[in-house]
C-alpha cells in the first residue's frame, strides 16, 4: 500500500468528520488537522499549517450535499495542499455530490428530499428537520 507513503495529513470538517478523520490520520500515521465554520466558512484555525505541497485527503463522517467537503478541499488547495481525494462512511446523495476531487464511502444512500410544495411531509403537518450541519 502506497498511500502512507503519498498522504501527509488528514483533514475533516468539525464537527462530524473529526473523529473519523482522526482515527485515519492515526491509522496512516500523518497529521491530523480540522477546519470549522467562521462567519459561514470552513476555515483552518487553531494554529493549524500546511505546506504547499503537502497531499491531502479529507475524511467526513456523512455526506450530504458535499459542502462542507467541498470547503475543507478548497481551503487546503488554497494554501498549496495538493488534495488526493476525500472519504466518507455514508453518502447520503447517492453518488451525486461533487467535492472537486474523487471522492468513496463505505455506504452510498439514496434519500429522498422534497421542494417544501411537494413534500408529503409538509403537506401531513409533520415538522420538517434538517439533517446535517449546515444552516441555510
Amino acid at each position: 500500500m502506497v498511500w502512507p507513503a503519498v498522504i501527509r495529513v488528514v483533514a475533516s470538517p468539525a464537527i462530524g468528520g473529526l473523529i473519523i478523520g482522526h482515527e485515519v490520520a492515526r491509522a496512516l500515521s500523518v497529521r491530523f488537522i480540522f477546519a470549522e465554520r467562521e462567519a459561514g466558512k470552513m476555515t483552518l484555525r487553531r494554529g493549524f499549517e500546511i505546506t504547499a505541497g503537502d497531499n491531502a485527503v479529507v475524511v467526513e463522517d456523512v455526506v450530504t450535499t458535499g459542502g462542507s467537503t467541498r470547503e475543507v478541499v478548497d481551503a487546503l488547495a488554497e494554501r498549496g495542499a495538493h488534495v488526493l481525494a476525500a472519504g466518507s462512511i455514508i453518502d447520503r446523495s447517492g453518488g451525486a455530490a461533487d467535492v472537486g476531487v474523487p471522492r468513496v464511502a463505505l455506504e452510498t444512500l439514496q434519500v429522498s428530499t422534497y421542494h417544501p410544495e411537494n413534500c408529503p411531509l409538509c403537506a401531513q403537518g409533520i415538522p420538517v428537520v434538517k439533517p446535517g450541519s449546515r444552516a441555510v
